[in-house]
Parts: structure tokens; sequence; C-alpha cells
């Protein structure tokens, strides 16, 4: 039977290549050995739905114990209603147990529990399980951070209030898996009022009337028990795409399997992703081995199309929090005075990672090459029509005549872009990029590097045989002139390039700026290692 590349929804060994679902979560057996309650949290489509389910059938099948993963995503339709997501769930778990449990596991009938007081319905299905149970119960709870609201605290309450009666009375283990970790799960209330919703007695949050997060480590008050899933490493990518070369021949080269890691990082759903639009779409011959070019190929249709794990991803950049993230970090700034739980929430979500040299970066090349593209939508839509009088008769790429292309269309149409995009910080950058677009569509590629505490961002531009290395600067209030430091960094850039000249653009956002008519310039300087900079001022 034919095996695919998994993008959506939990693996089936069956019919999808798949790595050992449960050894990225090493030490979880010990935790249930040890009757613990913890959480699981790990960015979309990494792999915690396929891995507890795969754990939760494994520890049935060793027979000392009942262990299932259920979801309460269905109660996020009743967050102001405790009551009436009770029962959603409850009917939801009742269903899910019966198929994946045998009769002789299955909790006792919902009866009596539906007729508890709203508030104790899921604590007395769980009780009444437990007791009836012969093997201790390990249930998993998937989606957990759908929940918000009076409904989020309801079930905390009485995951809690049962806790001291496990293994007899109550699970003797329960995990939480979602995106977030707990500090993040949102939390809203009518006014100020403080509710125990930490796990056990002597934790409690005053919330804000405006609503807030729970902003604590865990809501079972064991810091130790929050385990993220982390992403494949490269010895892992390969031998996931060696199993598509066992099943059909076909041979991913060791340079293909090691640009995918690259340029994903091991984020499992890119990492698969990549594969299937190689082997499904560039390269249907199982005789021709897949190469580094392929999977180059593969990333830049995956960006442009923007299937839904990135649509999603890009949508976060809309959130206040995350804008105060990203807005600095394109622009190369310092991210100033930002909550450490912010940050960790752009971790936690997978969008972001600590680098190893230290400083916040994105978490891979592909969404580092998403998000500017996703901000630069709305400026290219109200981009004017424009003739692409950059190109020869050959169809190559003419610099100078993309220069004066380029400071035409800012002279006419810069200024009145800038608002185009709600970050207003590096509406510049964002302008310039989608005039770029323009110009490298369907024709061309446009790179981008950027990074904390460099105050800049570096461009490269490939078109034909054509490479044009470009750097952008921003002079800002009470800051001087970045001319001199923009030619030093450019230089650095170029020297990587391999190439002797580029473009330095100076961005003059200063409230007495002269004129869009006066300062817009150029100007060309030549360093001491004789490579000629395109200095513009705009």
């Amino acid at each position: 039977m034919s095996r695919w590349f998994n993008i959506a929804g939990p693996c089936q060994e069956d019919i999808h290549y798949m790595l050992s679902p449960t050894r990225r979560l090493p030490d979880l057996e010990n935790l249930i050995q040890q009757r613990s309650y913890f959480v699981i949290h790990a960015p979309r489509q990494t792999g915690k739905t396929t891995a507890m389910l795969a754990l939760a059938q494994q520890l049935t099948a060793t027979g000392d114990y009942a262990a299932v993963m259920i979801s309460v995503e269905v109660g996020s339709a009743f967050n102001n209603d405790p009551s009436a997501a009770e029962l959603a769930i409850l009917g939801t778990w009742y269903d899910t147990i019966s198929i994946r449990l045998p009769d002789e596991l299955q909790p006792p009938a919902l009866n009596q529990q539906q007729k508890e007081q709203p508030g104790r319905r899921i604590r007395a299905f769980l009780q009444a399980w437990a007791k009836a149970s012969t093997k201790p119960l390990i249930i998993f709870i998937d989606e957990i951070d759908s929940l918000q609201d009076d409904t989020l605290i309801s079930v905390l309450r009485q995951l809690r209030d049962g806790f001291p009666n496990r293994p007899q009375y109550f699970p003797s283990s329960v995990g939480l898996i979602g995106l977030r970790d707990v500090r993040d799960y949102k939390v809203a209330s009518g006014g100020s009022e403080t509710v125990a919703v930490d796990g056990f007695p002597g934790i409690s949050k005053l919330l804000n009337p405006k609503g807030g997060r729970l902003n604590t480590a865990s809501p079972f008050n064991i810091k130790v028990s929050s385990i993220t899933l982390r992403n494949f490493n490269a010895e892992e990518v390969a031998e996931l795409y060696q199993q598509h070369t066992e099943d059909t021949g076909q041979v991913f080269t060791p340079e293909a399997s090691a640009t995918a890691f690259d340029l994903t990082q091991g984020q499992p759903w890119l990492v698969n992703a990549l594969a299937k639009e190689v082997v499904e779409k560039i390269v249907k011959d199982r005789n021709i081995a897949i190469t580094k070019e392929h999977i180059l190929q593969a990333k830049e249709i995956l960006i442009t199309r923007r299937d839904t794990h990135l649509d999603s991803l890009a949508e976060r950049l809309r959130e206040p929090r995350i804008k105060a993230i990203i807005e600095p970090m394109l622009a190369g700034l310092e991210l100033g005075d930002i909550p450490n739980d912010d940050i960790q929430f752009v971790i936690d979500l997978g969008l972001c990672t600590m680098h190893p040299y230290g400083g916040l970066t994105i978490a891979n090349p592909i969404y580092r090459e998403v998000l500017p593209r996703v901000l630069t939508v709305t400026p290219m839509a109200s981009l004017p029509m424009i003739a692409p009088t950059w190109l020869t008769p050959d169809g190559e790429l003419n610099k100078d005549a993309l220069l004066e292309a380029f400071i035409k269309f800012w002279r006419q149409h810069g200024e009145p872009l800038l608002g185009s995009t709600g970050y207003h910080e590096i509406a510049p950058h964002l302008v310039l990029m989608a005039f770029l677009h323009r110009v490298v569509n369907g024709g061309g590629t446009l790179e981008r590097e950027y990074a904390i505490g460099s105050d800049r961002m570096d461009l490269c531009l490939k078109y034909g045989s054509t490479t044009l290395g470009i750097e952008l600067k921003v002079w800002r209030e009470k800051k001087r002139d970045p001319q001199e430091q923009g030619i030093e960094q450019l230089e650095s850039y170029l020297a990587r390039l391999g190439l002797n000249e580029g473009w330095l653009l100076v961005f003059d956002r200063r409230k007495n700026a002269l004129p869009m008519e006066e300062r817009l310039s150029t100007q060309v300087v030549v360093t001491d290692n004789q490579r000629a900079i395109t200095v513009i001022r705009a």
C-alpha cells in the first residue's frame, strides 16, 4: 500500500511516512508512574496529537493502565456558559472513549454525571470512572487552550479538586495538551475577581477587569511538568525522507535532506510539506533523484501559496503583542521593554526561537521569508501599474534602469503608500519590498536578512544572471545620519554575496526631514575596498 507525506491531522502509520511519535517526548512514562499532572505544549502541526494518541495506545497495551486521549475543543463554543460546555465535552468524551478503549475499560453511563450541578460534572465523571476502573486512568486532554474565560476556569478547578483523590477516585495522571503553556491561557472577567485556578490550593490569580492571562507556570503547580515537543533534528529529517526512498526507490540526496532541515529547522509540518510538494508535483518520476534545487523550488511554492499552516501563522501578526516583537525585529531594532511572557509566547507559538549565541530570532528561514511577504500584501495591492522598464530586450535586469524606475516610483507614490500598512516603524521597508516583489514577479527572488540590534534589513534581489545587494537604514529622531554605518554594514554584506556594488537606502523619518522632492537623491560612494555603493536618500 502506498504511503504519503502528511500535512493534515494526526499521522496514520499505514498511509503516512512517520517517525516514532513518542521519541520527542522523553521521560513522560516517568511522570505517569509518579502520578503527575503535566502540560505538553508546542506549536500547531508539530505532532502533539499523533504522539499522545500513540502513547495512550502503548500505555493501554501494557495492561497496566486505561489510557486515552480526549479533546475539549467542542466546549470552546460555550466559553461563557460552562454548563453547556460541560455537557458538550462529556458527550464527545464518551463517544471518543467508546472507540479508543476496549469494552472492559469503558466508563460508567453518563446519566448520573449529567444530573450533577454545573461546575461539577467533569469532576463527577472522572471520579466515577476512576472508581469503577480496574486500571489506573491516564487522561490526555487535547486542545485545552481552546477553552477560555469561565469555562476554562471551571475545567481547571474541577481537575484541581479531584487531584488529591487519585488514583482510586480520580485519574492517576492527566496531561493537558495545547498550543501554549498555561500562563497564556486566555481568561476574561467582568470585574476584579480572585480565582484559584492554579491546580492546587494556595495559589490564586487576581484577574484584570478587562481580562488577562493566567500568568502562571502550570495549573498543576509543578513547573518541571511543562514540556515542549521539540522539532525534528537533521538526522530525523533524513530518516523520514529515507522511508520514501525505501518505499519507492526515489532518492533524496544528502544535500536535499540537509537543505530541507536548514530551511525548516525541523518544523514537522514544513518538513513534510516540502517533501510532499516535491514528490507529488515537482518530480513525479521516481527514477529522478530529489536534489537541493527541487527543495528550494518547493520552498518558493509553499511561501507563495501560503498554505493553511503558513496562513494561520501570518494571521498572528495582527495581534498587538506579536507586532510589538516582530516589528522591531524586522527593522533590526532592540526589542525594548517587552514583557517576558510575550517573548515566551512567540516562542511557544513556534514563531521565534532563542538563538544559541543569544537573542531572539525567527524560528526558521521559511518563516523569515513568510512574515515580511505577508506584511507587503496590502502595499502590493496599493501599488500603481508599473511598466517593467528595468528589463533589457533580452529579459535581463538593468540595474541602472531599475534605480531610475524606483526613484520615479518613490517620488510619486512613496509617501502615500507608507500608510498602507499597520507596521508603521517599517513602512518604508514594506513599500520598498512591495515594489521589488513587482520587479521579481515570476522571474526572480528576493531574499531578506534581519536581526535584533543590527539596525538594518538586508535584501538580495536575484533576477536571471544579476544579483543586487541592498541595505535599508532609517534615519530616526535624535539619531545621527546612518550613512557611514550603513556603508560599512553593506560592505560586509556584499563581501558575503561576492559582489562589488550595491544599494544603500536611507529613509529619513525625522519630523524635520526635508520635503520628499528636496531629499530624494542618489550618490555613488566608492569604499576603500573599491566597492561602489549607490546611496539613495528617500
